[in-house]
Order: structure tokens, then sequence, then C-alpha cells
């Protein structure tokens, strides 16, 4: 799944003596160095269950190098050997919001599975109970789905590395002349993710203070749902998938498989609470504790250690089966809907092929 929340649009200018074209279509997901404001140490290395958070993966999963040093930048996973003989025209990147709270609708969620533990939960030997009851809810309402502050620093440093491999488009004259512009959706973390790359690419990469670049239109980011939200103003996907409780009937079912029991009674059976108490959901929401402890403080969480390996695996495949018939391929309308995003992308790639042509 493409989570598409921010869209950056760069245009460089082109050299009249160019004789080939490099048109970059990046496509990026922020990846930085997470630090554990509380509660543990911060880890230099991935979790087991790791692999298996789905949309819930913390950005480092990706490139682990980023753990040690975020702004580091392997040119080899961008640029071929005849890079030489190319020049840059034009990058047009589709980028995520950086690591957020969850929202209070997991919260909520998050807050019942604690409770259920907290009140019932007994323990079983190994102290993993113990260890949850002494883990204090920090989580609250308020938080909705914010960036945190280690999701600035996120998008950030993938605006470093980002100008660190293509100086000559982002540069201070084609941001003294405008020939960039920031795009994104309404929601909070994308527009505090798209104030942070920002500042990433002007402050810390430019070195630019903000009374440099006073009237410079293009550092302020431009609001657009109908581009950045497509799926929100595409009336035919809002009334067949987000309105239409049957569209995600095999979530549904896959909810009370005989995987899904499997796992809602082995928990059950490490804490010691009676299954009956146990839902989907409510497993689901503590697996997530575990991936949000992760990628917010860095630390390997007391949730993550109800889990074994199998149960991720099952939990894995309940989220991805709710992307494939939300977002992804499971109806077609998913795809159709993001068509303006689609066609606003390789209209500025026509028009860099346009300019360099004359």
């Amino acid at each position: 799944r493409l989570c598409v929340s921010m869209n950056v649009l760069i245009s460089g200018q082109t050299k009249q003596t160019a004789r080939r074209v490099f048109i970059v279509v990046t496509l990026l997901r922020c990846c930085s160095s997470s630090v554990s404001d509380a509660g543990g140490a911060k880890l230099t290395e991935s979790p087991t269950l790791a692999r298996y958070f789905g949309t819930k993966t913390r950005y480092e999963e990706v490139n682990q190098y980023l753990l040690q040093n975020p702004l580091l930048v392997d040119k080899s996973l961008v640029f071929t050997p005849d890079t030489d003989s190319c020049t840059p025209l034009q990058i047009v990147a589709v980028i995520r919001h950086g690591t957020r709270y969850p929202t209070t609708k997991q919260i909520k969620k998050m807050k019942q599975v604690y409770n259920l533990v907290r009140d019932k939960g007994e323990g079983s030997g190994d102290g993993v109970v113990e260890a949850l009851k002494s883990w204090q809810m920090w989580y609250e309402d308020w938080m909705d789905g914010q960036l945190v502050e280690n999701g600035k620093t996120d998008m950030q440093n993938l605006a470093f590395r980002l100008a660190t491999l293509y100086p000559s488009l982002l540069s201070t004259e084609k941001l003294r002349g405008c020939h960039m512009k920031f795009v994104t959706s309404s929601k909070h973390r994308c527009v505090d993710s798209t104030k942070a790359f920002i500042k990433g690419f002007v402050e810390n990469y430019l070195g630019l203070k903000e009374d440099e670049i006073q009237g410079v239109e293009c550092t302020k980011p431009e609001i657009n749902d109908e581009l950045m939200r497509f799926f929100d103003h595409c009336q035919k996907f809002v009334i067949f998938i987000e309105e239409n409780a049957t569209a995600l009937n095999q979530v549904d079912v896959f909810k009370t498989s005989a995987e899904m029991n499997t796992v809602l009674e082995k928990l059950a059976g490490r804490l010691q609470v009676s299954v009956g108490d146990l839902t989907a959901d409510l497993v689901q929401v503590a697996f997530y504790l575990c991936s949000f402890e992760l990628s917010i403080k860095g630390i390997n969480s007391p949730w993550c250690k109800i889990f074994d390996q199998e149960d991720a695996e099952v939990l894995e495949y309940l989220n991805d089966l709710k992307q494939y018939w939300k977002r992804g391929y499971g109806h077609a309308i998913n795809s159709r809907s993001s068509c303006i995003l689609f066609h606003n992308i390789f209209n500025y790639l026509d028009q860099a092929v346009s300019e360099s042509e004359r």
C-alpha cells in the first residue's frame, strides 16, 4: 500500500546542451533514527516481530544503517553506471508523513486492552503480565494521529538525504527562484511533515535562516486535498468502499477464522484472562502497541513479549487483508481513484521533456 500524504514536486531548469534526458521519479518513505523519549533504551537492531508490522512498520526497517547514521546516503540505490552522461531535470516525490501517534480510535482500544490486563490478568511465572501491569498507559486521545517529535526528524533527515542526492535541483538558486513546489493534504500530520521537510532542506541542508527566505512563496506548503486525498473526493470510492459495510467483508470473516481463534486462545492463556474477554480487534491493537512503542520510542515493549512469530504472521495477514480490500487491489475503484494524482505526476514529467526538447 502506498499511503500518499505529501507530494513534493521539484522542477529543475534544463541545460540547452543536454543531449540525454535523465528523469527521476522518486517514491520514498521517510527513514530516520528513532529516539527513545521514555520507558527504555533505544534499540540499535530490530526485534524479531518488526518484520510483521505491515503499515505500522517503523521507517528504519527499510534501511537499518540509518539507525547509526540518519544522514547517510547510499547512492548505489539511485544512480546507474552511466549517470555521469545524464542531466537530472526533475524530481517528483510522493512521500508519506513521518512517524505519528496512534489515532483516537486506536487509543481507545489500547486503553481497553490495557485495562483488561491490569484488572483481570494473572501472572504465569514468566513475568510478562507483571511487566504489562507495571507499564504506564501514556497514550492520550488528544494525540489522534499527530506527528511525533522524531517524525519531524524523519522528514528533516529525508530532505537532507534527497538534496544530497540531487544538489543541482535542490539548491539555493532553485529555491529562491521557486523552481520547486510543496503540496500536502490538510491532515495535520501531513502539513507538519511538509513543514519539517522544508525546514530540513532550507535550514539543515542549505544552511539558510528564516529571515533569509522571507518572501520566497514556495517555502509555504500548498494544501490540496483533491490531489493529495483523492480518495476522499472520489464519490464512487466513498459510496462503494468507505460507506459500504460489506466492502471489507473478507476482513470480518478472517477475524472469526480458526487462525484468529488460535491466536485469541493462546493470548488468553498467556494473560490468564477469559478468552471471551478478548476480540480480534483487541488482540490486533495490542500488537499495534508493540509496533508504536518501537517506532515512537525505539524500544522493545512488554507488549511485544505476549506474541510469538505464528501470532505475528496471522496478525500481519489480518492487516494486509484490510489494506488489500480498502486501499489495494481488492476493488477496482481503489486504484482508479488515484488517477488524478497519477496524471498530475506525469504531466510534470511531460513538461520536463518538452522543456528539454525546446
